[in-house]
C-alpha cells in the first residue's frame, strides 16, 4: 500500500534516489556515485552508505520503487538494481512541487549559537565570529569559481543550486561581517552582570 504524506517521512536523500531511478534503474553504490559526481553532495547527504540504505528499504516498503534484479559482476558482490514505480514517478513530482513552494522550518546550528550568544564574553564570540567569516569569503570565493567554470559546458538549469548557495553564502557573510564590526565597534556587547539583572526584572 502506497504510504500517505504523513506516514512517510520525506527527505532531500528519498527524492534524489526517486530522481536518479526516474532516469535508469540502478543499484545503492551507482546512485552515491553518481549524486557526487554530478555536485548534488554539496545539497544532499549521501556521505553515509548506511544512510543510503536506509532511504532505500523504506521507499521499497512504500512501494515508491522496486527490485527488478539482482546482478554478479566478476570478483564482486551481487548488487540489487531498483526501479521506479508510477506511484514513485507521482510522489517524487509531488514532493517536488511541495519543496520548492512551501518552506519547511528547520533548526541548523547557527542561528541556535546566534540565539544564545551571551554564553561567550564579547571578544571570544567576535573571534569566532571572524573564523567563520574566513571560511565564508573562501567559500563564495569556491562557488564563483565552480559558476565560472561550468557555466561554459552546463545549462543553467544544472547549477541552479549552486548558485542558491552562493547566494545563501554571500547573505550570510554580510550578516557575520556586520556582527563583527558591531563587536569589534562596541554597538554590540553584554555583560554577565547585565544579563542577570536584565533577568531578574523579567522575573519581577
Amino acid at each position: 500500500m502506497l504510504a500517505t504524506m504523513t506516514e512517510y517521512h520525506r527527505s532531500p536523500l528519498a527524492l534524489a534516489v526517486l530522481a536518479l531511478l526516474t532516469s535508469a534503474p540502478m543499484h545503492p553504490y551507482r546512485m552515491q556515485v553518481v549524486i557526487k559526481q554530478w555536485g548534488k553532495d554539496q545539497v544532499i547527504n549521501v556521505g553515509s552508505r548506511a544512510t543510503l540504505y536506509k532511504t532505500i528499504d523504506r521507499l521499497v516498503r512504500d512501494g515508491l520503487i522496486r527490485v527488478r534484479e539482482t546482478e554478479r559482476e566478476r570478483l564482486r558482490p551481487e548488487r540489487t538494481v531498483y526501479e521506479m514505480t508510477d506511484a514513485g514517478r507521482e510522489v517524487s513530482r509531488r514532493w517536488m512541487r511541495e519543496m520548492l513552494s512551501a518552506p519547511r522550518r528547520e533548526f541548523p546550528e547557527f542561528p541556535a549559537a546566534i540565539s544564545l550568544l551571551p554564553l561567550l564574553e564579547p571578544d571570544q564570540a567576535r573571534e569566532a565570529l571572524e573564523t567563520r567569516r574566513a571560511y565564508l569569503e573562501g567559500e563564495v570565493a569556491r562557488l564563483d569559481a565552480e559558476l565560472a567554470e561550468y557555466r561554459q559546458s552546463l545549462p543553467r538549469v544544472s547549477l541552479v543550486e549552486v548558485e542558491y548557495l552562493r547566494g545563501m553564502a554571500a547573505a550570510e557573510l554580510s550578516f557575520v561581517a556586520a556582527v563583527v564590526d558591531d563587536l569589534r565597534s562596541g554597538r554590540l556587547g553584554w555583560s554577565q552582570q547585565e544579563l542577570r539583572e536584565a533577568m531578574e526584572e523579567e522575573r519581577q
